[in-house]
């Protein structure tokens, strides 16, 4: 039987206790054991973690210990699955070098909040991201620092961004994107602020064929 580790915690804006029970209770439903924690105390433990087929972080902010970054990027890097949406990975542990590295971006800001922006699907024929269309989305869009390297998947532009950030405007930014890294296989959308973005079907239909795609 497959299995996933959940990680929730962290900021509690994202509310990721709630979120993180949308997708674990789907991905029960889809024969994986399932478990989720609200520490990273499995971190640790090396043998757990390489027996794992995802890792399914929902942890915005925080901090995380050297050790306990260096197996998570180890078992990622050997072959274990990586994929989780909006803050839960992006803005986390960004003192940490190795697991900016392994996940490929890092969140900047979402200049005037929550606004209505569209999501550009950019590589249609991705299993991913498949028959759907671009779609009007009321969110936080997010400004991101990105790796070249990532296969990205959906974009957004900033048309309109507020006044006092008007020299973004135009730019286009990563919003889910998938990646190798080493062995393993890690997927990030940043759709997904709180549990009612998962109510919108092409943000819900993408983060679960990027876990899907992710797991080992």
């Amino acid at each position: 039987m497959k299995s996933a580790l959940f990680v929730q915690g962290g900021w509690q804006g994202h509310e990721p206790e709630k979120c993180a029970e949308i997708i674990s209770t789907w991905l029960a439903e889809q024969g994986y054991h399932v478990e989720v924690s609200d520490t990273f105390d499995s971190f640790a433990d090396r043998e757990k973690m390489m027996s794992l087929s995802l890792i399914v972080p929902a942890w915005t902010m925080g901090t995380i210990t050297d050790e306990q970054a260096k197996v998570l990027t180890e078992v990622v890097r050997s072959g274990v699955g990586l994929a989780t949406w909006h803050g839960g990975i992006c803005n986390s542990f960004q003192e940490n070098c190795n697991y900016q590295f392994m996940f490929g971006g890092e969140f900047i800001d979402h200049p005037g909040d929550i606004v209505d922006y569209k999501v550009s699907i950019v590589k249609p024929d991705d299993p991913i991201v498949a028959g759907l269309t671009d779609f009007e989305f009321h969110s936080e869009q997010y400004y991101m620092l990105v790796a070249p390297d990532n296969e990205v998947l959906a974009t957004t532009t900033f048309d309109n961004p507020p006044r006092e950030f008007d020299w973004i405007k135009g730019c286009v930014v990563p919003m889910v994107w998938k990646r190798r890294y080493g062995q393993g296989r890690v997927f990030y959308s940043a759709l997904g602020h709180v549990p009612a973005d998962f109510q919108v079907p092409q943000v819900l239909a993408i983060i679960q064929r990027g876990i899907l795609w992710a797991s080992r």
